[in-house]
């Protein structure tokens, strides 16, 4: 068998999920090819031979793959994948958009978002915002999974020889056109990358407040900051703030919960956190059931008192 991880990379970077992709890939076979899609990956190459465990780099370096059309980049990896058994990518928002497309064509299912590998036909998913988990076996002989990455600590990213290998470019599929990208730019860590993320939810009671609070606590612990669906849907952030089971997927080593009451759809994005602090006035609240420090007092006084003793 061989396994075929499918790496993302942004200006001219890999994206940290890959090492994580990397380390669900191995538990699977020791033999794992990366494939890199895009335009000037030069760069981008060299880091990915560099991953420890990767016996392949396969690079697809055209125009086409510059915005990475779902279309494009799917007949790509159908130009390659017979010579695979698995195939693995991040579920992220690429990851999702290219990987039902490929099983489709393949008439395959998918398996989404693996937390576990059990061995190389079943594997663990999560069901019902997390508070299940299912156990998938798949006798297809080809696997096309998508896996959260919450749930694989990463391999090295260094220490690897990889032979580095040229592809053979497929065609445009004419089928989608790019227009535009709006991109959020923050001179903050990346959320689903951060080692420590600072949300605020609904008990900020603002925009503003929630600026106020929030941001001197995220520069003084060097932090992303996140926020709860009812932050979010209250505009208090935009929606790439969001930690969730409809926003981000997140397992930073600290995890600050502020003002957030913990709804089942919110812990089931940032429960496996390594360590999770949780400040509310309320007792009751569902967050501090997951919370390994919790802190009963009234935010507004708490939160300015902990960056003051932080800088301090």
């Amino acid at each position: 068998m061989t396994v075929l991880v499918i790496a993302e990379s942004q200006q001219n970077h890999l994206q940290p999920s890959t090492l994580n992709v990397m380390s669900a890939a191995l538990q699977i076979d020791t033999d794992v090819h990366v494939v890199l899609m895009g335009q000037g990956l030069s760069e981008v190459a060299i880091q990915a031979a560099q991953i420890s465990g990767v016996s392949k780099v396969l690079v697809a370096d055209d125009s086409i793959f510059a915005n990475q059309l779902a279309e494009n980049l799917t007949l790509q990896i159908l130009a390659i994948v017979d010579a695979y058994s698995h195939i693995l990518v991040a579920a992220s928002a690429n990851g999702k958009n290219v990987m039902p497309r490929i099983a489709a064509l393949k008439d395959v299912a998918q398996i989404s978002e693996i937390t576990k590998v059990i061995d190389a036909n079943t594997f663990e998913r999560p069901i019902y915002a997390g508070n299940a988990i299912a156990t998938v076996q798949s006798s297809d002989s080809l696997k096309v999974i998508t896996v959260r990455t919450t749930g694989f600590d990463p391999v090295p990213a260094t220490g690897g020889t990889a032979v580095i290998e040229a592809l053979t470019v497929v065609s445009d599929s004419g089928q989608s056109q790019f227009v535009s990208r709006e991109t959020t730019k923050s001179d903050r860590p990346e959320l689903t990358a951060a080692k420590i993320i600072v949300s605020g939810g609904r008990g900020l009671g603002s925009a503003e407040q929630y600026h106020h609070i929030m941001e001197p606590l995220a520069d003084s612990l060097g932090a992303a900051l996140g926020a709860s669906r009812a932050a979010v849907d209250a505009g208090y952030v935009p929606n790439d703030y969001q930690v969730g089971q409809t926003g981000k997927i997140v397992a930073p080593q600290l995890y600050v919960a502020v003002g957030i009451s913990g709804a089942i759809q919110h812990l089931a994005g940032m429960k496996d956190s390594k360590v999770i602090v949780a400040i509310n006035k309320d007792p009751e609240a569902p967050i501090f059931g997951v919370a390994d420090y919790g802190l009963v007092a009234d935010l507004f006084t708490a939160v300015p008192e902990l960056v003051a003793a932080i800088k301090n």
